[in-house]
């Protein structure tokens, strides 16, 4: 049995563990407020530009251009959504498995497929399996802003004009509620899913329509991969906020168990010392 010592070592540990634990659970619960605020106040704009690119784009009969177009897959690019850091759960794992049971069921050789990583954990990872990783991203803020991931977002959709991969896909956590974030697999180039919702708005153009497309095609391509990092860091700040709270519970649930094995082995300490009293006392008579 341990002794008193160490039990009474191993009680003030955990107490200090628990503490960084609760305090790093609500530095997170702090920061999904922000990160949840900002995923849902870009939701208006990204409905507004799927409307207008889906509008251009359907009423513009014989304007082709290339991120509306599908063509021969070759290769195909992953743009995968993790972070800088652990202590989150399930967060990163889940999503790194998904792109590896993806990789693993579409592709036979590393060749077929490239990595584009936003987040230190996913390209770490991808790099020492030896997969071709293209470009990384790494230090991102909690709370990033569109010029964070510009020349990132930018190289992405320059990469697939430039035939260096013919899709591209991303894969993220989006956020559903504190307790709950789904991985999401999202096609987003070439674009070739925009379907009207509704009726749609008629435009006038100037210069031209295909001219607009030029421009506008690659920013909603670019708004869509900004709008996925924005959903991950609130599924981020929520995943490590209940990593953190369940480390909180488990150490207050074990710091309860060694105070049961302290308290025991006080008593039997307690009682050996007073049956050796009464012992030592009854020999003297």
């Amino acid at each position: 049995m341990a002794s008193l010592r160490d039990i009474q070592t191993r009680i003030t540990s955990t107490k200090k563990t628990s503490q960084i634990t609760k305090a790093m659970e609500m530095v997170s619960a702090s920061k999904l407020n922000r990160a949840e605020t900002n995923a849902k106040s870009f939701v208006p704009y990204m409905n507004k530009i799927s409307e207008v690119v889906t509008s251009v784009a359907a009423g513009s009969q014989g304007v082709r251009n290339p991120m509306l177009v599908s063509r021969p897959v070759k290769r195909t690019g992953y743009l995968v959504i993790t972070s800088d850091r652990g202590l989150a759960g399930a967060y990163n794992s889940s999503v790194i498995r998904a792109v590896s049971n993806r990789i693993k069921e579409r592709h036979s050789s590393n060749d077929e497929f490239a990595i584009i990583a936003l987040g230190r954990v996913g390209a770490d990872f991808f790099r020492k399996k030896g997969f071709n990783v293209l470009e990384s991203v790494t230090g991102l803020p909690d709370q990033p802003n569109f010029a964070d991931i510009k020349d990132i977002a930018n190289k992405a959709v320059g990469m697939f004009s430039a035939e260096a991969y013919d899709e591209l896909y991303m894969f993220y956590n989006h956020y559903v509620s504190a307790i709950q974030q789904d991985v999401t697999e999202k096609k987003v180039l070439p674009l070739t899913d925009l379907t009207p919702s509704g009726k749609l708005a008629s435009y006038e153009f100037e210069p031209s329509a295909e001219e607009i497309l030029e421009v506008l095609l690659p920013q909603y391509a670019e708004s869509l991969i900004f709008g996925a990092l924005l959903d991950g860091k609130a599924s981020e700040h929520a995943a490590r906020m209940t990593a953190m709270r369940n480390a909180t519970d488990n150490a207050k649930e074990i710091i309860g168990d060694l105070t049961l094995k302290f308290n025991r082995a006080r008593q039997a300490a307690i009682t050996q010392e007073i049956t050796e009293i009464v012992g030592g006392a009854a020999a003297l008579e």
